[in-house]
Parts: structure tokens; sequence; C-alpha cells
């Protein structure tokens, strides 16, 4: 269990703080609901190119990571469809150092044609190394593309090309800045061993007189419901082709994404699994498998892939995939199985909790999802699955129909 507080600043800030009695350090994780769904389909790659843009310094901070340093600390960021996260440690003697630089660069961001040509460079070789020019960089991309329609979720946080990076212009992002930077579409949360009540006052010290400038964003385009099933082969130069099927199923604050993260585990949570042990090691069709969810805000993906070895052909990699899926629809798994998946959750869960960080992290992020307290349930509704729930979301997930098959083929 989390215990935590939480308060609303007049400016509409989110404000979760918790008490850790045992670390030495503070942790201080602030997120904005901003990520590649809130891009324009013309102008992707915006979200990832500011959290780069957030680090480049502020009328009165020129260089963020300098006063992180001189505090004893480390911070970071990341991107993803649903957000942005800020995150730094520090000793706990150094925490209004953090709150501090980051309520100076909410709203004090100083961009000027230099640092966000420096910025495009930087995320253009990114998009090239990680995603172009790199084996199977692409494949989840086009996965996305096939799966959805009319989503944004259709792109990755990179963008859909470095051409939309390359032109973003200065006053493309100052609008952003101002659009999605702000009080009220950000969640502070930190954990220190600081009474709670000390560290609200803190938040409210240091953020409370940034002004709100209200923005009602439009709402995002729902994804149709899919009715066929759907192919697309492409042809790279990679070692081995590669088969993975996406299915569409329910969103993160749905009972579907606990069902769906056990089936995931159940198929293929390590070497124990049935993926790995029936068509890795017995049937030797594939070098490697794996099965995940996209864990998306919105209703999201079902992922099942995998390597092929050189003797397997595509129908006998489908087939196998296709065996596999009827036997969960119709055979319930041993109650071993289930036990170990969960046991493996609730481990996860706890040795989570010990790190000042994540817990920092995900008090932030529930708080996001709209239910803080979800943090200290999950357990209990992974607990909660038994065979007839498994049934049911695999019978509803995967239909032929809802499926969205890419062959990520070898080159001759």
């Amino acid at each position: 269990m989390i215990p935590y507080r939480t308060r609303i600043l007049d400016n509409g800030l989110h404000v979760v703080v918790n008490r850790d009695r045992v670390s030495k350090l503070a942790a201080v994780n602030l997120l904005y609901r901003v990520g590649a769904r809130n891009e324009d389909p013309d102008r992707t790659g915006f979200a990832h190119l500011f959290e780069h843009l957030m680090f480049r310094g502020t009328r009165d901070v020129p260089v963020y990571d300098l006063h992180v340093q001189m505090a004893s600390g480390e911070d970071n960021a990341f991107t993803n469809n649903d957000y942005t996260d800020f995150y730094l440690t520090l000793p706990t003697a150094n925490l209004e150092t953090a709150l501090w630089l980051e309520s100076d660069r909410m709203q004090g961001l100083q961009i000027t044609p230099e640092k966000l040509r420096a910025e495009q460079r930087v995320v253009i070789e990114e998009f090239r190394q990680r995603y172009l020019n790199q084996p199977y960089g692409d494949q989840t991309m086009l996965l996305r593309e096939l799966a959805y329609r009319r989503h944004p979720y259709r792109w990755a946080t990179i963008g859909r090309s470095p051409e939309h990076i390359e032109s973003a212009t200065i006053a493309d992002v100052e609008r952003f800045y101002r659009t999605f930077y702000r009080p009220s579409n950000a969640v502070l949360s930190i954990s220190a061993d600081l009474e709670e009540e000390r560290m609200l006052d803190l938040a409210e010290q240091w953020f409370g007189p940034l002004a709100d400038t209200p923005f009602t964003a439009a709402p995002l385009p729902a994804e149709p419901l899919q009715t066929e099933a759907l192919l697309r082969i492409v042809e790279r130069d990679v070692p081995a082709t590669t088969l993975s099927v996406a299915w569409h199923m329910g969103a993160r604050c749905s009972a579907d994404f606990y069902t769906g993260d056990l089936v995931s585990d159940l198929l293929a949570g390590g070497d124990s699994s049935r993926l790995y042990r029936r068509l890795v090691m017995k049937e030797r069709l594939f070098s490697s498998v794996n099965a995940y969810i996209t864990g998306d805000v919105d209703p999201g993906l079902f992922i099942l892939t995998g390597q092929l070895l050189p003797d397997t052909t595509e129908e006998q990699a489908a087939d196998a995939f296709r065996r596999e899926i009827g036997t969960l629809q119709h055979e319930a798994a041993s109650g071993y199985e289930l036990e170990k998946v969960k046991n493996k959750f609730e481990a996860n869960t706890l040795f989570g909790e010990i790190n000042v960080m994540n817990k920092a992290m995900n008090l932030g992020y529930y708080d996001f999802l709209g239910d803080t307290e979800l943090v200290n349930r999950e357990v209990a509704e992974y607990r909660s699955i038994d065979a007839d729930r498994i049934f049911d979301f695999c019978r509803r997930t995967f239909r032929p129909e809802n499926g969205s098959t890419l062959i990520y083929r070898a080159r001759r």
C-alpha cells in the first residue's frame, strides 16, 4: 500500500504526496497530459520534440541540468502516446531545488531558433537510428498504422515522418507550449521523508502563483469497430521473418486491461510460458515469441509476435498462433498457471513500491488516470480474475475480424 494525500491548487494543478520514511532521497515527478495522441496528423512528433526542448533552459535558468547536478540529483523524461513525464531524484534536503526548477520551466521556457534547430537535429537523428536504419525498427510503426484507422494511436511517439519535425517553426512550438504546459494540465507527485502537509505547502509555494490558461481540447476521433481481418506484408533487409498479430481490446481502466495482461503472461511470461515451451522449445517454429498489451489510456491492442526459424513457413507460424489462441478460448488455464502469473504481478508491484521514484511516478500516473486509489487496488483487481473472465476476454478479443496481421518478411 502507498499512503498519500492530494490537493488541487487554485490554478488547477493536481498534487499527490507520499511520505517515504526509509529513503534519504526525494523523488519529484511532473506529468503533463499531452502525448502523441494530442498532435495534428500532419504535424506529428511534437510532444516528443517538446520533451527535448524542456531541457534547453529558461529565461532565469539557462542550464537546467547544471542545477540538478549541483543539488546531487539525477533527472530524465519520457513521452508516450498519452502523456509526457519529467522526473528527478535528489537528496531530501534539496527538494525545493527540484520544485523551483520545475515550476520555472512550466511557464518560463525560452525557445530560440538556435535551440529549436539543435533539438530538431537530435530528434531526427533519433528517428533515423531507432526506426528507419535499425533492423525491425519500423515494425511497430507499421503494425499501428495497420490496426488503427482514425485514432491518433495510429502513429508512434516519434511521429509519422522526420519531415514533420523538420518543418516545425517557433510559432508552432510556442503554441504547443502555451496549450499544454500549464498547471491545470499537469500532475505533480512527490515522495520523500517529509510530512505530507509540508510537501503540499511547498507545492503551493512554488506552483500556486503560476497563472493558468484553461483550454478545452477537441475530442479525439473514436476508432471504428474493426469488421474484417487485415493483412500487410513488407520485405526488409533483416535476418529473419517476423509475424505479428494485433487485436483491439479495452482501455487502461477497463477490466480488459487486467485480463489481457494476465493472458499475455500466460502466453509469454518467461521461459515456462506456453508459447516458449511449445513453439520455441518443443516444436521449434520460432526463435523467440512475445505477447503484450499496449496499456494505452484509450482502447489499446493485444499483440502477439514471433521471429520465425529459417525452416518455418509463414503459414506454419500463423497456424501455431491460431492454435494457441484457440486453446485459450476453449480450455481453462490450470490453477497453477493462474497462481504463477498472479504471484508474479503481485511481487513486481510490491518490489516496485520499495523505490521512492516508482512511488512518485505511480501516484502521478494513477491521478492522471482519474483514480489515484487504483494504485492500491490493482493487485486485488488482478487476483479477482478467474477462468470465466479469461474465456470471455479471449472469445471477444481474439476474433479473426478483430485482428491485424503484419508479416515482416526477410528479403531473400
